[in-house]
């Protein structure tokens, strides 16, 4: 006697529920996707107006002239000494106030590596960094000027004391005076991004060092740095593009001129004296789109090469 199997002799039995059920999921799935996009479409409308948007106007209208016809004299005026001097500047000041920035929060969070995170010391500095890393612009220029200003406190107390910290005039109104305000900011603001990584190190990694045979600089130098390195330069980078792109505090402190590249492209727009070039921002903003695009090719350069042994 010959036996059919089961879902062979009656299929309705077995197959049948399955097939009938399959259509109804897909409903169910089919809405929680549309659910999902439809939950990101605010952040997609803020990336599109603020983000997306104006970098492309911005693009386009460093190919135009003052009349809308299409030009390539606005592209050719990076090459100008004035503006390449411009660039040069901005390089500069976003570099070193980020190194100093980088290592000097570096070396806060070192310290605080030993306190708990329900200590007061440590809820303490969490909550200043918060505070003090959107503690810019004008308010930031504002109190800089009072405390180290031509009039300021501090400036007040030095003069009296017999120094005078604007003999050579006043400094503090050109380049030189945005490398206090900037580092200001760009400490704390280490303190938050970088705070995370070192304390993801684990104790049983030094534990087992020791154990070992090993020293505490040997793992630092063999196992501390090289794991904390892509998140030390992370932090770099990004305290280089706040730095790059930072323009109140700038503009409140050097009100004329175009030191760096954000007051040189508001000077482009603004200027009563050099008039038809107002499309010149819209390069100096390509400039700066391909000098962020170079610091973050480097990251990504240096983030595929740590990911070899991190696997």
């Amino acid at each position: 006697m010959t036996v059919a199997p089961l879902a062979a002799a009656e299929p309705g039995l077995v197959a049948g529920p399955a097939v009938a059920a399959a259509p109804a999921r897909a409903p169910r799935a089919t809405a929680s996707a549309a659910l999902a996009w439809l939950g990101l479409a605010p952040f997609a409308a803020y990336i599109v107006l603020f983000l997306v948007l104006p970098t492309i106007l911005s693009l386009a209208s460093g190919l135009f002239d003052a009349d809308g016809a299409l030009t390539a004299d606005n592209l050719a005026a990076l090459a100008d000494p004035t503006i390449v001097a411009v660039f040069g500047n901005t390089v500069w000041l976003s570099a070193a106030t980020a190194a100093i920035g980088a290592v000097l929060g570096a070396l806060i969070c070192y310290a605080l590596l030993g306190v708990a995170d329900t200590h007061p010391m440590r809820r303490v500095v969490d909550a200043a960094s918060s505070v003090l890393a959107q503690f810019g612009g004008v308010m930031l220029a504002f109190a800089w000027i009072a405390t180290f200003g031509l009039q300021g406190v501090v400036t007040e107390l030095l003069q009296g004391a017999g120094i005078d910290p604007y003999a050579e005039g006043p400094w503090i109104y050109e380049l030189p005076g945005l490398f206090g305000p900037y580092i200001y900011f760009q400490v704390p603001l280490m303190v938050i991004t970088f705070m995370p990584a070192l304390a993801a190190l684990k104790p049983q990694w030094a534990e087992a060092n020791l154990t070992l045979g090993g020293t505490r600089a040997g793992f630092w130098a063999h196992v501390g740095v090289p794991v904390l390195a892509p998140a030390f330069l992370a932090s770099l980078l990004l305290l280089f593009a706040n730095a790059f792109s930072s323009y109140a505090t700038a503009a409140a402190l050097a009100s004329q001129g175009g030191q760096i590249v954000p007051l040189q492209i508001r000077a482009a727009l603004t200027s009563e004296t050099v008039l038809g070039r107002e499309n010149l921002a819209g390069a100096l903003a390509l400039g700066m789109i391909v000098i962020v695009a170079l610091a973050m090719w480097a990251y990504s350069a240096v983030q595929r090469r740590a990911a070899r042994w991190q696997r």
